[in-house]
């Protein structure tokens, strides 16, 4: 029986097994091409290493949330999956959009290749005609770096592409001579060294992702038949793989990494929720003189001082009753406005955008529960603590810390260092004058 096609013409893909893969949006189709083509994440849960690499936070984004969010983004792919043995993996794919295939124990061991589980996947799936294996540890990953390398294969015709770097070093390898261990160059000529702009350098895998037919998979090959190479710009590769990597690779994402389809200029404003962002919901009412208190970390009255300090205007916005006694101290006590009983707050804020002259990727936005989502997804910069009941991908950042424990000061500090890379891409001075900031020393 031949397969049926949808009104895209394309064929459907078999489905997960899983039943609650609802979260799971199809992209863009490529029109031009009746295969479907699907991007496969590998993340097994068995890292040496680093315990678990491929979902801890870089930069307040699980890693494999960068290239699952590039993938999406990039509207060329009929399907993005996570192939993975491990739940807590499954669970953060998911929460960032892409469906999830669980391997076999037989691809899930420290011996099995990336190409072995790839063949699974394309087993399980006969549908699929083009795959592209994109590395979990590549997050400065873009959308334009994948629509680029998929045109070879569906206007040129090509089997194979993959991403490479150039690299401008001196290979040398150690040879036995005369029972002595010698050096012995393989590329270049020790007398005739050339200079780094008389060199072309050479062309290196960086893995950050395969294309390959469905044809070339079934012969066991990533790489072969009609092959194209794709060359990044060495800003854009980045590996990990070991800890000393993490601390390289979160500064280098900060400057060249993919926040999302709206880049986000410098902040001129930030909207925060009091009850679960700047407190932890918690108000404690005295029961002699029916007051009511909030609790505010220190830590977090430091963070709004320093987005003031940079010229960073902060609003506080509260939907729950509280007494309008306790608002006006908590408004003093903070330095900055707070906004009450706000029920209606697309249009309050909108409102207030208006008479500011501001637009959303000006604006950033700590919420933490499901009225905030579409305001998370608008504002150019927006987060969550790390207790919000909300969905993982709906903010830009997740906080390490939790509401009322720091929250509000880990978001300032990561607005501040968004703000000095942009302020230094644009070739101005981006230093904090903030004499305290801790941002300067982290970003150095």
């Amino acid at each position: 029986m031949a397969t049926k096609v949808n009104k895209n013409g394309k064929r459907p893909l078999q489905q997960d097994s899983h039943e609650d893969n609802s979260i799971t949006k199809v992209r863009k189709v490529n029109l031009d091409d009746s295969r479907h083509i699907a991007a496969v994440i590998l993340a097994r849960g068995g890292s040496k290493a680093i315990p678990l690499k491929n979902i801890k936070k870089l930069a307040g984004v699980p890693l494999i949330g960068w290239v699952i969010r590039a993938a999406l983004d990039s509207e060329v792919f009929d399907s993005v999956w996570v192939s993975t043995d491990h739940d807590e993996i499954e669970r953060v794919a998911r929460a960032w959009g892409a469906e999830v295939h669980r391997r076999s124990p037989e691809v899930s061991k420290d011996t099995s290749s990336s190409l072995d589980t790839i063949r699974e996947f394309s087993r399980q799936n006969p549908d699929v005609g083009v795959i592209c294996n994109i590395q979990a540890t590549s997050p400065c990953l873009h959308p334009f770096h994948l629509k680029e390398a998929l045109e070879f294969i569906t206007k040129q015709g090509y089997d194979s592409v993959f991403s490479v770097v150039r690299r401008h070093h001196f290979r040398w390898k150690e040879v036995e001579k005369q029972g002595n261990i010698c050096a012995e160059a393989q590329n270049l000529d020790p007398a005739k060294r050339p200079r780094r702009q008389d060199w072309d350098g050479e062309l290196c895998e960086n893995g950050s992702f395969y294309f390959a037919t469905k044809g070339l998979i079934e012969k066991s090959l990533l790489q072969g038949g009609k092959t194209r190479l794709y060359e990044m710009d060495p800003k854009y590769s980045v590996d990990i793989d070991i800890d000393i990597d993490w601390p390289v690779a979160e500064q280098r994402v900060m400057s060249f990494g993919y926040f999302g389809k709206n880049k986000p200029k410098v902040v001129k404003l930030l909207l925060c929720n009091v009850s679960g962002c700047l407190t932890d919901w918690q108000i404690n009412i005295s029961a002699n003189k029916e007051e009511e208190m909030v609790s505010i970390n220190i830590r977090d009255q430091a963070g709004i001082n320093m987005l003031m300090k940079e010229g960073v205007e902060v609003i506080l916005i509260e939907k729950n009753p509280i007494s309008k006694a306790l608002a006006d101290k908590l408004s003093k006590r903070m330095g900055c406005q707070v906004l009450l009983e706000v029920n209606y707050k697309l249009k309050q804020v909108k409102e207030l955008m208006k008479k500011k002259g501001l637009e959303w990727k000006e604006v950033a936005y700590l919420g933490n529960d499901d009225q905030d989502v579409k305001y998370l997804n608008r504002a150019g910069l927006s987060a969550v603590p790390l207790d919000a009941p909300v969905p993982l991908n709906a903010a830009k950042y997740s906080c390490n810390c939790t509401a009322g424990r720091g929250a509000v000061r880990e978001f300032a500090e990561h607005i501040l260092r968004l703000k000095k890379n942009t302020m230094s891409q644009m070739g101005q001075d981006g230093n904090c004058t903030y004499e305290d900031c801790p941002i300067d020393n982290r970003c150095e």
